[in-house]
């Protein structure tokens, strides 16, 4: 049985009289890519901001990697890294100077041409952020949770607003990520994303987990109810077909 990495038991979070988190528990497994999924107002962005440590919870117990959260926050943080929206940068900054600027906060020296190389950002390294394309803001988002050589990492809807060229090559950063045995957190709106890329899902609804699975099993479940899609399902989809005649190589420009 693989290692659990993050163990929740019991997380509440209120706000007044609202229960914006309602006791939940679960658990999250070394080197796994853990989908946490709800409507807005679900709880899951409260949920990871309490385990990043950047929100206080009312109640509950929360252990990353061994480390209690009541008495360790520091510990965490030296072992997570979190996806910034893009708008937390620099814009006038070029890569490699970012780059060394996230260095200097995690207070240790950085390669800056090793981690652009990460994420197929080598040939922008003089750009200045600002002049990025969308997918490349958003792959370099996620090299610089990667600066501190974290064992977790979350990601907070990585491929909103992205095209289907662009959402396939993230698609395919997160899993080489994960296999360097890099556990991936990640919160996504798109359902197609969460089944391609999810080991397992815990699904939030009104503060509460209501369902937590592999997809397979999920939808396993669902068939098993007598559920059937009202048309018969394609082999392919518009998405296939977009990528099919535009070509499969990285554009992001």
């Amino acid at each position: 049985m693989n290692k659990v990495i993050i163990s929740v038991k019991n997380l509440a979070k209120n706000y007044g009289n609202f229960q914006a988190v309602k006791n939940i528990s679960f658990d999250v497994y070394e080197g796994e890519i853990f989908g946490l999924l709800g409507p807005n107002g679900a709880g899951k962005s409260t949920t990871l901001e309490i385990i990043e440590t950047l929100r206080d919870k009312t109640s509950g117990e929360i252990i990353v990697d061994g480390i209690n959260l009541d008495s360790n926050k520091d510990g965490i943080k030296k072992i997570i890294g979190v996806q910034l929206q893009t708008s937390g940068f620099y814009p006038g900054l070029n890569l490699v100077e970012l780059v060394h600027l996230f260095g200097g906060l995690y207070n240790q020296p950085v390669e800056p041409m090793y981690f652009l190389k990460l994420v197929n950002l080598e040939d922008k390294a003089k750009n200045k952020f600002k002049e990025l394309s969308g997918g490349q803001k958003q792959r370099f988002s996620i090299a610089t949770t990667l600066i501190n050589k974290p064992k977790i990492i979350f990601l907070d809807e990585p491929t909103t607003g992205l095209d289907p060229q662009a959402r396939r090559n993230l698609w395919e950063l997160i899993r080489n990520i994960r296999s360097q045995g890099t556990t991936v957190i990640i919160t996504t709106h798109y359902m197609d994303e969460a089944e391609q890329l999810c080991d397992r899902i815990a699904i939030m609804d009104e503060g509460k987990i209501i369902s937590l699975n592999s997809p397979d099993k999920m939808i396993d479940e669902l068939v098993a109810t007598g559920f059937e899609r009202p048309k018969q399902v394609k082999l392919a989809n518009l998405e296939d077909v977009f990528i099919h005649l535009t070509g499969k190589e990285m554009r992001d420009e």
